[in-house]
């Protein structure tokens, strides 16, 4: 296999900014949209999927503060968006009355600059100001800015940080827990704020007191303030790589205090508890346990702890969330959810366990909202692959009641989802699901198999109006690879595919292909798999591992050369994930998965669609740019589109996202569907 070496021919193309790589850029894209966008059934689709995004009866997802329900909407009419909340009794009419707090499109407008909402920070629990983030285009790193919920304003001579990648929260109504670029040394070599300080109002932000500080080679510090009334406390950490982190108590003038728990468990206070999530054993329960503590009395030592939830080989914990009085714990079963209510007995050990809601099979169940100071409310979603949205709000001993019911967006005669197992290679069962028509009635088809196997990400039962519409409805069938490196069957699910052991997924996605095609779901000819980000690697490794296996590849903001993914932007804090190019023990590994390094003149592969965004601070567009090249170079079959704006969702709006996606289903249609017209193909 020949490598490419530190000599990279194509390294001036991550000079992000750079005029020649920006020419580049514009003269792959012009080949794109001549390809693509002048395909009959482009402008249609574009229309369709812009038409569902935008549509005025989606569910308005709400989170509660206080007396209302926040909301974040975008339309047709709000490009960029709105800020908005109103009152449950409002919010229960098919068209709820919604107080605008921010308009992010008159803003935009006014400034002249290309802003997207990147969330808000708002105090708890007095719920008066917020702490609003903008990004400039998408990007991670964001500005932001004091605002007065009352007033609906900015507040003038507020807290305000300028662009970075910051980290802040309130303390009380003048100071905030902030992290930020301070100026060399202050970031870590992941380029997240390595230091967190306590800023008060009016006050320079260079004379912020330092509270604590990580290590350059950490990912990232942090502080937060706990401010569950009579439970009010200050921590403080650090990650030391994407799964190993150290957490301190705040005491008021004393010294931090380390809650003493493994480097890979997650661990929180929440009223008189101290919960921990393990990734490996503890105390003699294992891996993919949750346990709750007495939180004084594990600071003094007691080690005596209630166990919440315990997994199996088929069972997982998916989440939990809290109410006033109770735990919902989420829990997956081959991928499919279920809830239950845990109730602490009061003044005594053990908890009451009793299931909150019937799922129907393949489908979804998630808590949506809580508000864990005030009451036993919960918002719960309800959805599946065909099954659109529906939200629920309850309260735990009470009845429950609908309260948003999302439209069919796409249509579903003669569609079926079933959950298969594949075997691979060595012997792992492999769950995947297959949404489509009935193939032993219409025999083999264009398939389309998606899959990410990684970061403990588990790919769970949802509805997608752009899949609906952009796929199913012209005759393609769907599938979901719920493949090694995610969290579907819990932290060894994950622990499988680290570092010199990533093939697996690799493996695992290869053998949902060839289960695929042994069922006569599809042929190698109209099979096609897509990815993003770390997904985007899985599709590059079926690039140059398992061409035969694939009639086309999309992969988008991709990560692609893993010799140099720890030098651009956030690449740093990854190598927990798949090692470090610079050590000798890890470089050989990284070199034979990485799919740049991988490319050949000799071998035979399926065109490829690779997508990525300039203002990606987070997955560098090089990794896109330089294999586009490479195997523009090497004469082989490669579209390359790369969006201005977006940041790593590859899209900062509605329009930009249903040109992606109408790029991405039109490329993978001419392939896969149309595979006997010469006319079609690339």
């Amino acid at each position: 296999m020949r490598c490419v070496t530190d000599d990279d021919p194509y390294l001036w193309l991550e000079d992000v900014e750079g005029e020649a790589a920006l020419a580049w850029v514009a003269e792959r894209n012009a080949e794109t949209a001549a390809a693509l966008t002048a395909d009959d059934g482009f402008a249609s689709l574009k229309e369709r999927l812009r038409e569902a995004l935008d549509a005025s009866d989606r569910v308005p997802y709400t989170t509660r503060r206080g007396a209302f329900l926040y909301n974040y909407w975008r339309d047709a009419t709000h490009v960029r968006g709105v800020w908005r909340r109103t009152t449950l009794e409002r919010y229960r009419k098919d068209e709820p009355e919604w107080e605008v707090l921010l308009d992010v499109d008159a803003l935009a407008a006014t400034e002249e600059e290309k802003w997207v909402w990147a969330g808000a920070r708002v105090r708890r629990p007095e719920d008066d100001l917020a702490l609003v983030c903008l990004s400039r285009d998408g990007g991670d790193a964001v500005e932001v800015r004091e605002f007065d919920l009352a007033t609906r304003a900015f507040v003038d001579g507020g807290f305000r940080l300028p662009e970075a990648k910051t980290r802040i929260g309130w303390i009380d109504e003048d100071t905030v827990f902030v992290g930020t670029d301070f100026g060399p040394g202050s970031l870590t070599e992941s380029g997240y704020p390595r230091t967190v300080r306590r800023w008060r109002r009016g006050t320079p932000l260079e004379e912020a007191a330092v509270v604590f500080e990580a290590e350059p080679a950490d990912v990232a510090a942090w502080g937060l303030r706990d401010t569950t009334p009579g439970f009010e406390r200050d921590f403080v950490g650090r990650a030391m790589d994407f799964y190993r982190s150290e957490t301190y108590l705040v005491p008021p003038g004393g010294e931090l205090v380390k809650i003493d728990v493994p480097e890979d468990a997650r661990v929180y206070a929440h009223r008189h508890h101290l919960i921990v999530t393990l990734k490996s054993g503890w105390l003699g329960q294992p891996a993919g346990s949750l346990l709750a503590f007495d939180f004084d009395a594990f600071l003094a030592g007691d080690r005596t702890a209630e166990v919440l939830f315990t997994p199996d080989e088929r069972t997982a914990l998916a989440g939990h969330s809290w109410t006033r009085h109770h735990l919902l714990l989420e829990t997956m079963r081959d991928v499919s959810t279920r809830i239950e209510i845990l109730t602490p007995a009061a003044g005594e050990a053990g908890w009451a366990r009793a299931p909150l809601t019937d799922v129907p099979p393949l489908s979804a169940v998630s808590v949506v909202d809580t508000d864990p100071d005030v009451s036993d409310e919960y918002f719960l979603d309800v959805s599946g692959f065909l099954q659109p949205s529906t939200l629920y709000r309850g309260r735990i001993g009470a009845d429950t009641e609908i309260l948003k019911q999302a439209p069919a967006r796409f249509e579903t005669a003669g569609l079926a989802v079933e959950q298969f197992f594949a075997t691979s290679r060595d012997g792992t069962r492999v769950p995947y699901f297959v949404i489509g028509p009935d193939r032993a009635v219409t025999g083999p088809g264009p398939t389309l198999l998606y899959g990410y196997g990684g970061f403990e990400v588990s790919l769970t039962p949802s509805y997608g109006a752009v899949r609906g519409r952009a796929w199913l409805e012209r005759g393609g069938t769907y599938v979901i690879a719920n493949i090694r490196g995610g969290g579907e069957y819990g932290p060894d699910w994950h622990r499988a595919a680290l570092r010199a052991d990533r093939p697996r997924a690799f493996e695992d996605f290869a053998a949902v292909a060839q289960d695929l095609v042994a069922r006569g779901i599809t042929t190698p000819a109209t099979l096609g798999a897509a990815g993003g980000s770390n997904g985007g690697l899985l599709m590059g490794a079926m690039l140059t591992r398992h061409p035969e296996l694939f009639g086309a590849i999309v992969a988008q903001v991709p990560l692609l050369d893993m010799t140099r993914f720890h030098r651009l932007l956030a690449g740093a804090s990854w190598i927990a994930e798949y090692g470090n190019p610079d050590e000798d023990a890890d470089r050989p590994h990284l070199l034979e998965l990485s799919p740049y390094h991988r490319l050949t003149a000799d071998r035979a592969y399926p065109p490829v669609l690779l997508m990525t965004s300039t203002r990606d601070d987070r997955v560098h567009p090089g990794h896109a740019r330089k294999t586009a090249a490479r195997l523009r170079a090497l004469g082989h079959r490669v579209l390359f589109h790369e969006n201005t704006g977006g940041g790593h969702a590859g899209a900062s709006d509605n329009e930009q996202t249903a040109h992606n996606n109408a790029l991405m289903h039109t490329f993978l249609w001419q392939h896969l569907a149309r595979s006997e017209d010469p006319a079609h193909i690339l």
